[in-house]
Parts: C-alpha cells; sequence; structure tokens
C-alpha cells in the first residue's frame, strides 16, 4: 500500500518539483562570466580589458548605435502592435528578475540613487565624458539583480558563482493571471463567490465590465490626472504580475485574462452546478493556462523566429519529457526575448469604432502611458486601446533607427525619480548577469564565431554600422549580446536573426516538452477538449471581453479596415459543452485506497496545495480519479 501510494504522489509532484518553480534560479546554458570568478559583473574594474580593449560604457553604445529618434520610425507591414505587447506579456508570464531589495551599499550605506561608484547592489551606468546628463550627474542608478538561493543545478554552473532568480514560474500557465505564489493566488480571487470567480474592481466599471481591482496599500505610486483631486484617485491595479502597471496595453491585457475567467467560470457553472466553486476556479485556470500556451506558441512564435527556424528548432509535439529542465535561461530572459524593446512603437494609437483617431481621446506618446492606469478608468476604457493594437502597425527594426527615444531617453521606472535608458538598462543587465558575449552565444548555438569586421558585415549587412560597432568595442569578442543578436538581419519571414531565433526556439521547446501539464500532452484535456481549445483565439477573447465588435482572425497580423475584419460572430470559439461531467467518474481501483487514507498519507508527507475534486456522492468511499477531469 505505501509503495503504492509513494508512486502516486511521484506522478502528482513530478521528478524534478524544483525545475520552472518560482524563486528559484534561471538556467545556465553558458557558465557565467565575473571579473572575479564568481560575482564581479562585466566592467566592474576601470581598466580591466578584454581582447586588449576595455569595454565601453553602455551609455556610449547606446548613444552611439541605438540611434534613438522620434521621428525616424518605420512601420512593420506585416505585423500589429499586438504582437509586441503579447511579446512583453507573455515575457512577465515566464520570467521576472528582481532586484536588490536593498536601496543602499552593503559596507557603507550609501544611497545607490547618489552614488556613482561600484559597490554591491549599486552598479550606476556611468557617462560618456561628452554625453552629460540634464541632471548635471555622471551616472545613472542601477541596482543589481537579486542573487538566488535556490539553484537548479547543471553541468555549467561551477559551484560558488553568483547566479540570478527568476521569481514566477517558468511555464507558460498565466501567471499573470494568478500569480505564482498560493499567497498571491488566495488575495486575487473572489472567495465567497460560488462561481470560482476572480476579484474584480469595485469603484469602477468599463461600461459594465469589470476592471482588475486596485491594489490594497494606498495611496499608491501610480500616476494621477493632473488636477484630480484626492477623492479621485485612480490607484496601481493588481494583478498575477507586479508589473501589470508599466504601460496601459499591458493592463488591458492583464483585465482581458481576468474577465475570461470570470466568463468561462460562470459558464461552467452553468454546465455541472454539482462542481462546487474550488473545482469551477481550478478547471477555469486550466482552461486559460491552456490558452495563453496555445496563443504563445501557435500564434505569437511562428512570427518573431519565422516558419522555418521554428520547424527547425521545435517541430511538432512530440509529448513530455522528464529529462527536460524547463527553467527560464539567463541569457533567454535577460538578452534574446528582449528583442521585442525595439519593436515598440513610440505612440500608443486610440481608435475608434471605425478604427480611426478616436474623436475624445487622442493617442499617446509612449511615457504617457507608463504606470497610468487612471487614462483607462476615466478616457474610455479597454475598447480604443485594443483597436489601436488591433489597427496599427509595429514599428519595424531598422539600423537607423534600433530604439525609440520614448525609451531611450524617457523610461520611467517605480522608486527611481529620473528618466532611464531602457538600451542601457539592458545592456547593463547582461554584464550583471555575466552573460558571456555575442561570440560564445553564436559558437553555442553552432554558428561560426565573427573574426574580421567582414564576418560581421554579412551578418549585419551595414559597413557603416559595423565600423561603428568596432569602433565602440574595438573587438567581435567584446560585442554584448543583446547587441550582437539584435543587430543580425532577420531570418526569412521572421522578426529574429539566426542567433535570437536559436535560443527563443531552444527556450520555447524546453517550456514546452519539460511541462508535463501542457495542454497536448495526454490525460491533460480529453481529445474533444483539446479541439475546442484549438478553436479559440485571442480575437475570441477581445471580442467575449470588450466593447470591441470587428477584429482580424490572426491579432497579430495588421490587416486594412474593413476588408480584413470580421464581426465578432464569425469569429470561431470553443464549445465548453466538452466539459459538460457526466457526474459518474470512472472509478479506479489501482490503488484500491479509501479518501481518508489518502489524505491522511498527503497530510504526513506535509503535501497540502493538492487540489482534490470532490465527488457528488459522499458515500462513495474509494478515491475516485477522473482521468480527464482531475485537478491538481
Amino acid at each position: 500500500m505505501r509503495d503504492q501510494m509513494e508512486y502516486l504522489v511521484k506522478i502528482m509532484l513530478g521528478k524534478n518539483p524544483l525545475w520552472g518553480a518560482a524563486n528559484t534560479g534561471l538556467a545556465r546554458w553558458l557558465p557565467a562570466e565575473y571579473e572575479d570568478g564568481e560575482n564581479q559583473p562585466k566592467g566592474w574594474n576601470t581598466g580591466r580589458q578584454y581582447s586588449g580593449f576595455q569595454l565601453p560604457l553602455v551609455r556610449e553604445v547606446s548613444n552611439e548605435i541605438m540611434c534613438g529618434s522620434s521621428t525616424a520610425v518605420l512601420e512593420d507591414s506585416a505585423y500589429s502592435q499586438m504582437l509586441v505587447d503579447w511579446g512583453q506579456y507573455i515575457d512577465h508570464d515566464i520570467s521576472f528578475t528582481p532586484q536588490s531589495s536593498s536601496r543602499s551599499t552593503f559596507a557603507e550605506g550609501r544611497d545607490c540613487l547618489h552614488t556613482c561608484s561600484n559597490a554591491d547592489p549599486c552598479f550606476p551606468m556611468q557617462t560618456p565624458k561628452d554625453g552629460k546628463l540634464s541632471s548635471n550627474k555622471s551616472c545613472l542608478p542601477f541596482f543589481r539583480s537579486s542573487p538566488a538561493c535556490i539553484n537548479v543545478q547543471t553541468d555549467v554552473r561551477p559551484a560558488g558563482q553568483r547566479q540570478q532568480m527568476n521569481s514566477v514560474t517558468s511555464f507558460i500557465d498565466a501567471s499573470t493571471v494568478y500569480g505564482p505564489s498560493a499567497d498571491l493566488e488566495k488575495t486575487l480571487r473572489n472567495l465567497s463567490s460560488v462561481e470560482g470567480l476572480l476579484a474584480i474592481n469595485s469603484e469602477y466599471s468599463d461600461d459594465g465590465r469589470p476592471y482588475l481591482p486596485f491594489v490594497s496599500v494606498q495611496p499608491s505610486a501610480c500616476l494621477q490626472e493632473p488636477g484630480s483631486k484626492p477623492a479621485a484617485r485612480v490607484e496601481c491595479f493588481t494583478a498575477g504580475d507586479s508589473r501589470v502597471n508599466e504601460i496601459l496595453p499591458l493592463s488591458v491585457l492583464h483585465t482581458l485574462w481576468v474577465r475570461e475567467h470570470n466568463r468561462l467560470a460562470e459558464h461552467l457553472t452553468r454546465l455541472n452546478p454539482h462542481w462546487g466553486s474550488e473545482v469551477i476556479y481550478q478547471e477555469t485556470r486550466k482552461i486559460i493556462g491552456a490558452l495563453h500556451q496555445i496563443i504563445t506558441v501557435r500564434d505569437y512564435v511562428p512570427k518573431i523566429m519565422g516558419r522555418e527556424a521554428f520547424e527547425e528548432y521545435l517541430g511538432p509535439y512530440a509529448g513530455y519529457n522528464d529529462s527536460v529542465t524547463p527553467s527560464v535561461s539567463n541569457v533567454f530572459a535577460t538578452a534574446a526575448f528582449r528583442f521585442g524593446h525595439v519593436t515598440i512603437s513610440p505612440r500608443l494609437r486610440r481608435l475608434n469604432e471605425s478604427f480611426q483617431e478616436h474623436q475624445r481621446f487622442s493617442s499617446l506618446s509612449l511615457h504617457q502611458t507608463f504606470f497610468s492606469p487612471w487614462r483607462l478608468v476615466r478616457e474610455g476604457g479597454l475598447d480604443p486601446v485594443l483597436r489601436g493594437l488591433l489597427g496599427r502597425p509595429a514599428a519595424l527594426q531598422n539600423q537607423e533607427h534600433l530604439m525609440t527615444e520614448e525609451l531611450k531617453e524617457r523610461l520611467l521606472v517605480f522608486n527611481i525619480p529620473e528618466t532611464l535608458d531602457l538600451a542601457a538598462l539592458n545592456l547593463q543587465r547582461g554584464r550583471d548577469h555575466g552573460l558571456p558575449g555575442y561570440n560564445d552565444w553564436r559558437a553555442f548555438c553552432g554558428f561560426g564565431r565573427v573574426e574580421t569586421r567582414s564576418d560581421l558585415v554579412k551578418l549585419v549587412g551595414s559597413g557603416v554600422l559595423v565600423e561603428k560597432i568596432m569602433d565602440v568595442y574595438g573587438h567581435p569578442n567584446n560585442i554584448d549580446v543583446w547587441l550582437g543578436g539584435l543587430l543580425e538581419r532577420p531570418v526569412s519571414g521572421a522578426r529574429t536573426g539566426p542567433l535570437f531565433a536559436c535560443l527563443i526556439g531552444k527556450q520555447m521547446k524546453t517550456l514546452r516538452e519539460g511541462d508535463r501539464f501542457w495542454w497536448e500532452h495526454p490525460g491533460v484535456f480529453s481529445p474533444k477538449q483539446r479541439q475546442e481549445l484549438q478553436a479559440h483565439s485571442l480575437s475570441r477573447v477581445i471580442c467575449d471581453n470588450s466593447g470591441v465588435t470587428e477584429v482580424p482572425l490572426d491579432p497579430f497580423r495588421l490587416g486594412s479596415y474593413p476588408e480584413d475584419f470580421v464581426f465578432c460572430g464569425n469569429v470561431p470559439s470553443m464549445d465548453l459543452e466538452a466539459w459538460r461531467d457526466e457526474i459518474c467518474c470512472n472509478i479506479i481501483n489501482v490503488f484500491a485506497v479509501t479518501f481518508d487514507q489518502f489524505n491522511a498519507y498527503l497530510l504526513n508527507k506535509s503535501i497540502n496545495f493538492l487540489k482534490r475534486k470532490s465527488l457528488p456522492d459522499p458515500k462513495l468511499e474509494q478515491y475516485c480519479m477522473c482521468k480527464e477531469k482531475f485537478i491538481f
């Protein structure tokens, strides 16, 4: 009996329960490169040389190569702004590297906001001599990432090396909606509802549709409408991810999925009134997680890395592999998936029902959308923003314009009283994490190393840009991986070059094959349910949870209105009848244990987070496990 129970628990918890778990270390695909071998970032020690040259200051790289401009923006002829914002949203679902909680140097207690010296956790971004800031300071503040206390051991992690933490689950599991921890999840639920609903805003609504609830600690740090009175404050929203307020499109996508959860939960309650609120909640969460996986891997990833690269690195689903580590890698989170920063438009378009500029709510400069939930509550709700994301193009990366000035000079970050430079932040973060350089990652992916300027010209395509790169870095080995990957010419049908296509493809494959609850894995859903899930789409979610009545069938592909849009009544939807419970479970007698015996065993093993399905008939003593309904 005990051996049978051990086997059952092993199935439930998985072979390696820390793989992909929140608050564990990011995976290392190559060993970190620290200046002291263990902790000090690249560029920490003044005068240190690499391949005969000092590393350039990150602000120098940003100023010389990123070429920020608010006017020279090319528009993507193939893809909409929604492609960009879904990328940011799903990135927040799978990775979040927290910064040090200390705001002062450990040794002397100096405020990191007011020192330009390197002293943990401060690693300020120095300003070139000819590039003084408007504040006349010689640096911008930078806080090092928190070290990980729990590391998933691999062969490429030398003992004692500093590793960085992923504070959310690595899996594509809609942690943006439900949070990465049980404590946060509890605060996001409406525990008094019989339908297993998520909590919603009790003060404001969007033409009858709910907003996200506000944070509990008030007043919050979010910006307020100019001239508004204290009684009219619109606080920061709360969601499964703390970055929900960073930019309006993120707030919009978070809100859509809370609405979708509640819509599905109410429908499932009508189908299965005997389930009870907990089962309704868990079944709905399972569906929402599956939709995040489908939209990301089916609709989003092939567009950014190209269909050919997608088939090479991912290909068809081959099933769950318990030897695959699903943890998000350091290079993916810190470099490769940050390619999207150069595709962000300097303006957020807000459109009316005819997909033209809104008469009342004009389009906004990007910096006007930072930490401003009041603009949703006071200025038309989700619909104008959604139409702008669907109906206007993404910015197209080009070598004369790599990042909008809105991000290079006007980035707003909580708790830092001055605007920052996102390009410099990305470069400094890579050095903070000890990421190997561009050439090492090319070798990792099986590509040839760049040895000469002519080698680099073949990859980048612009001799002028290569001259700038080499003037700044001195040697190809010194090029930061984020910049090098960004500058490669895109592969066919993609928005990334060969290196980032490789790194993104490898990561997505591990996230899919290392997830035992992946939606395609047999037993997670029934064949009929899988068929219905595939019929759903982000366009359908928008139709069901907003006032938008016309959408493109593919929300990531740019179309012309009205010819490329369809009415919501013509957008396919999944049929939830596939989730109707026939009540009579197939009782599995393999283990021949009673419910009380099993429950006592779990308590003895201190496994108290397992969700158990209540039986329709309390007289049934044997533990009932429906293959297609059991909820973990």
